[in-house]
């Protein structure tokens, strides 16, 4: 039931956007163990020159960026769980884009229950009234 809202430093193409699409499904999965049927990822390519890192472009840098927030419900995953994941999901970055700057983020967002959902139903209304 995650959204990811991933931005890119990177020349959009059909075979990257499915590249990352798959790494961030599996980490989400696996790793936070979310259902994969009602996980929504949806990406935003950004061109270099448009991308400040301390108030230069990346062009300038001669790196990649990623920035990606995930929204989950609050009290379903451990610390242990979101720093693994952060972990591997900068690796994996690493990995398909290439000399990346440092200063790429991952940001996990707890969201209460109660103010989260999809489907026209919270999260908690899920809880409470199953199927």
């Amino acid at each position: 039931m995650p959204i990811l809202n991933v931005k890119v430093s990177a020349t959009k193409s059909p075979e990257l956007t499915r590249r990352i699409a798959d790494l961030l499904l599996d980490l989400t999965s696996r790793i936070l163990r979310k259902k994969r049927d009602v996980t929504a990822i949806v990406i935003d390519y950004v061109a270099h020159d448009d991308w400040l890192i301390a108030g230069r472009p990346l062009s300038e840098h001669g790196k990649n960026s990623f920035y990606f927030d995930i929204h989950i419900t609050d009290e379903t995953n451990t610390k242990d769980e979101k720093a693994q994941y952060i972990r591997e999901a900068f690796a994996g970055f690493a990995a398909i884009l290439g000399n990346l700057h440092e200063e790429s983020y991952i940001h996990v967002q707890d969201v209460r229950a109660a103010s989260y959902g999809y489907g026209g139903r919270t999260q908690e209304a899920r809880y409470q009234h199953p199927g």
